[in-house]
């Protein structure tokens, strides 16, 4: 199974180039226009359907493990085909598991530049701390900074990307990805025994489980309506699993031609499938979602900031 990933397996032409405009230390400098890379002139032609009847389906784990809850299964089948998105929850996961690693990623996040910039990411390469992949001067560039590690399998992580500050960030990260796992591998279970298909077959497709986490932090912005935190795409992977850190909205789904903000449950994960679903001889489990996460949203004060932690299985 594969990483948590929201979308950073984007390619491009040219070579990649590390990360030279870290968003934190725009977002603090800035207190008139922002820089021009980070405008998106597109934003103002695009509909955001504000209508909280309309919200991606909610799944319990417990019912689907415990009381096999043919309701629950039926529940789970129109989440995969119709939406590509829900929210699960009673998923096992101890919430002490989940504040430790919210805890300890607010507090990286809160580290001097110079101290972050020590796990930045290099040329060509896809762990560390900076941006998603910059190759050209030009490039229009998303309202946010990431950190990106691969967790599994063990042998390749690159542990020299792994913050050693604060000193439990390491411990807690190895505690968080072995609990995401345990949660995907029953899901991919349920997903194969519920569309019939064969759940050996279906989770030999994961064998060689490959994990990454990314982390993204949204910084405030003084002129929210004019940036995208994160840019529409879909997920490269097999299954995401999102955690937001604080309250602050802004992750949108694309749903019959419009966006509808996602509002998360408290101590839920927010699925998404992933195109190696999708594309593969799977398509009947469930589809892909194009999302994003824009700094727009109704519910976003200019002072405000953002986190998630995205955990991503990719076969």
């Amino acid at each position: 199974m594969g990483p948590h990933n929201l979308g950073f397996y984007s390619t491009y032409e040219g070579s990649p180039k590390p990360n030279t405009f870290p968003v934190a230390n725009v977002a603090s400098t800035y207190s008139g226009d922002i820089p021009l890379r980070f405008v998106r002139p597109e934003l103002h032609s695009e509909e955001v359907l504000v209508d909280e009847t309309l919200q991606i389906p909610t799944i319990d784990m417990r019912k689907l493990m415990v009381d096999d809850d043919d309701d629950e299964m039926g529940k789970l089948h129109l989440a995969c085909k119709e939406w590509g998105f829900f929210q699960l929850i009673n998923h096992g996961v101890a919430e002490a598991v989940v504040e430790k690693m919210r805890a300890d990623v607010q507090e990286f996040f809160k580290l001097p530049l110079e101290k972050k910039n020590a796990y930045a990411k290099q040329p060509n390469a896809m762990d560390g701390y900076g941006q998603n992949l910059v190759v050209s001067e030009d490039q229009k560039l998303d309202w946010a900074d990431m950190l990106f590690l691969q967790t599994l399998p063990t042998p390749e992580r690159k542990r020299r990307f792994w913050p050693e500050e604060p000193t439990s960030f390491r411990e807690t990260l190895d505690k968080y990805s072995s609990e995401l796992v345990k949660v995907l591998n029953c899901l991919l279970k349920l997903m194969a025994k519920n569309l019939v298909v064969n759940p050996e077959e279906f989770t030999n497709m994961f064998e060689d489980v490959r994990q990454t986490v990314t982390i993204n932090y949204y910084p405030p912005c003084v002129q929210t309506s004019k940036v995208i935190g994160l840019t529409p795409h879909s997920d490269f992977g097999g299954l995401t699993l999102l955690v937001q850190v604080n309250e602050v909205q802004g992750l949108q789904i694309k749903r019959n031609g419009k966006w509808i903000p996602i509002r998360p449950l408290p101590g839920a994960f927010i699925v998404n499938i992933g195109d190696i679903i999708e594309v593969g001889n799977y398509n009947r489990i469930g589809k892909s979602c194009v999302n994003t996460v824009k700094k727009h949203d109704t519910h976003i004060e200019p002072k405000s900031y953002k986190f998630e932690i995205l955990g991503e299985l990719v076969a």
